[in-house]
């Protein structure tokens, strides 16, 4: 199907990791509710239609969906939401955990749904080249449909995962990392263009290594304009808990764009 995600060029998304737990080189806190709520609503004020939540990332689903809750109907139609199934998050534990179930799935999707409202996109979560088209996930992905879900993407870390995914012929996106410091995914991209795919890339920063010790603003076009050169038309998932840093990254996105096609290149 034809999804909201691209268009002709780069797209730049929200990751919601940050917001819901834990992450990074420096390992930050998530945001309390109220910092969450004006990250979540500056975001929309600077373009950004798509957003990346999972189960995984403990409280993030839950502060988009409150902040989704109360959008005008036509604001939220104009945004693209999208969540994973396939690994989960144990409260109790403070710790997340892989099941690829039959019923496991359809309980996340489940509450998914309670916390979200709607969904636009659901992917496998950890999804590996066994599990991609696995009938418990494909039985999954049927009733994901039947509850509204009209698309579907695979989160990959490897090669064979991310082939095995596009030859199933069941997924309208693939997720995976990509950035200066790692090209273990860059033997898929030939075939993930031909596809006509969605391709959405995690990490561009890896994590935050790539800008901690260098002036951000330049580091981060950097790797935007890298990105860019492999894959022209993506979307590109920035993630961050503080407003401050989500605007450098959108002006980091944006100042990649004033430079020639030369540089680029370069």
């Amino acid at each position: 199907m034809q999804l909201k995600l691209t268009g002709p060029g780069l797209r730049l998304g929200l990751g919601l990791v940050s917001i819901g737990r834990v992450w990074g080189v420096r390992q930050s806190a998530p945001p309390d509710a109220s910092e969450a709520q004006k990250l979540l609503s500056r975001a929309v004020e600077l373009g950004i239609t798509i957003f990346d939540t999972a189960p995984a990332y403990a409280e993030s689903e839950a502060r988009l969906g409150r902040f989704l809750a109360d959008l005008e109907p036509s604001r939220r139609r104009a945004l693209t939401i999208m969540t994973k199934m396939g690994e989960h998050w144990d409260f109790e534990r403070g710790t997340s955990y892989v099941d690829h179930s039959r019923d496991a799935l359809i309980r996340s999707i489940d509450r998914s749904l309670a916390l979200l409202g709607s969904i636009e996109v659901v992917q496998i979560h950890k999804a590996t080249s066994d599990m991609v088209a696995h009938p418990d996930v494909v039985a999954a992905m049927v009733y994901a449909r039947s509850c509204g879900v009209t698309a579907f993407g695979a989160s990959v870390s490897d090669v064979e995962a991310g082939q095995r995914a596009l030859d199933s012929g069941l997924y309208d996106a693939l997720q995976f990392p990509l950035n200066l410091s790692s090209a273990g995914m860059a033997p898929l991209l030939p075939a993930l263009r031909a596809s006509g795919r969605t391709a959405i890339v995690n990490r561009p920063f890896a994590m935050g290594g790539l800008v901690i010790e260098q002036p951000f603003e330049a580091a981060a076009s950097a790797a935007f304009r890298h990105i860019e050169n492999a894959l022209p038309n993506a979307v590109i998932l920035t993630g961050t808990g503080k407003v401050a840093h989500l605007e450098q990254n959108v002006g980091a996105f944006h100042e990649r764009q004033v430079l020639s096609p030369q540089q680029r290149r370069s």
